[in-house]
């Protein structure tokens, strides 16, 4: 690093400027000046991406969408394109009814309006609700988050399965791992991944909010609701919380995560008030919090299964909630069976058994874990004990 950007960041963490984005750069300074501290290297640089507010967002996500590690993806939000949409009914919101009823041509206003400096007109789009732009917008929005979150569950499940293989494919698994070893690539891919989910979340999140500020209105947060309530809400996904407890179980194990891949974040797993709280903490954004206390007995979750509507519970919980035995899985139970939390209907038949979740669990509480495995080793034996009595008594006819 020159002495003249050096000198430059510096100041910026002086005067409190640095916040967001790639500098690969974090500085401790004394109370001594800068140009002494340069002279006399009494600084400390620890590899790790800072990020530096002159960067915007939307161009923080392009040079994202441009890396070597984001080809691999198919989806992403098209943050720049919907950028554009929302510029287009900024401009020239008077002009929307004359474009619907046909009298501009809307491909020669859009190249008008593409040439127009930002600062020529208000920000503030005329109307709460703009048809074409509404059409342009939140379809296209629907369509990339289906795909985004398509596309991530598909990849966290396949790492997943690597992972935490069992029995003869675990055997197998060693057993290639000694003429090839993937652990690095599979630490990456962990990375990869968080960072792919990170930065679309935060670009839905930034243009719905834009989109509220330009028209003064509550419909792009009542859209998010709605992505929600469609299971697309992809900082909300169980495969997210899958996934991060998947890059701590084999941070904890290999220490070979590579820091360099993308965005910088941290996880971490602590007990807050009596709940357990796994977390996920983007420098500059926000932190995202996901409460690991089954909802039905107010513990920390075991075996945890997370519901097709994303809530996690118990596995035993779950099927007493679903009236299955546990032996039987939550997969037999009926398709009429809901949510105890949310109340949806027909949620047990595609839930997700969370293994590292589970394994992570295992390894920080110890003590805890042995006490319910205990417990539930009771439970079982002795529903599997009233089943098989019923099922001889209906044979038998006694």
């Amino acid at each position: 690093m020159s002495r003249g950007l050096l000198k430059e960041v510096m100041t910026r963490a002086l005067h409190g400027a640095v916040s967001t984005y790639p500098l690969n750069v974090v500085i401790r300074v004394s109370t001594a000046s800068i140009d002494d501290q340069i002279q006399t290297h009494n600084f400390q640089l620890i590899t790790c991406n800072l990020l530096v507010t002159s960067m915007k967002f939307g161009q923080m996500f392009t040079e994202y969408l441009q890396g070597e590690n984001v080809s691999s993806f198919d989806s992403h939000i098209d943050y720049k394109r919907l950028k554009k949409v929302l510029k287009i009914c900024r401009h020239h919101c008077l002009n929307l009814n004359e474009i619907s009823n046909g009298g501009i041509d809307y491909h020669h206003f859009q190249g008008i309006e593409e040439d127009r400096p930002d600062n020529a007109v208000s920000d503030v789009c005329r109307y709460q609700s703009c048809q074409r732009c509404d059409q342009m917008f939140f379809s296209e929005i629907m369509k990339e988050a289906s795909d985004i979150a398509c596309c991530f569950s598909s990849r966290v499940r396949h790492l997943v399965h690597l992972h935490c293989t069992t029995g003869i494919q675990r055997c197998l698994l060693h057993l290639f791992q000694c003429f090839k070893n993937d652990e690095q690539k599979l630490a990456q891919e962990g990375r990869m991944l968080i960072g792919y989910i990170i930065m679309n979340a935060i670009a839905i999140k930034k243009i719905l909010k834009k989109y509220d500020k330009v028209h003064k209105s509550a419909s792009g947060m009542n859209f998010k609701s709605k992505l929600q309530a469609e299971h697309l809400e992809i900082s909300h996904s169980p495969w997210l919380i899958e996934l991060m407890a998947f890059y701590m179980n084999f941070n904890e194990l290999n220490h070979i995560i590579d820091y360099k891949l993308c965005i910088p974040f941290s996880c971490d797993l602590t007990i807050a008030d009596s709940e357990t709280v796994l977390r996920l903490v983007l420098p500059g954004y926000a932190n995202l919090e996901y409460n690991l206390t089954c909802a039905i007995c107010l513990n920390m979750v075991f075996h945890p299964s997370a519901l097709s509507c994303g809530h996690i519970f118990c596995k035993s919980c779950a099927c007493s909630a679903g009236s299955v035995l546990i032996f039987e899985g939550l997969k037999s139970a009926s398709p009429k069976m809901k949510c105890p939390v949310c109340r949806e209907a027909g949620v047990y038949g595609d839930a997700v058994r969370m293994s590292e979740l589970d394994l992570l669990l295992r390894r920080r509480f110890k003590e805890q874990w042995k006490e319910r495995l205990i417990e539930e080793h009771a439970e079982v034996t002795k529903q599997t004990k009233l089943y098989w009595e019923s099922q001889t008594r209906y044979i038998t006819g006694i």
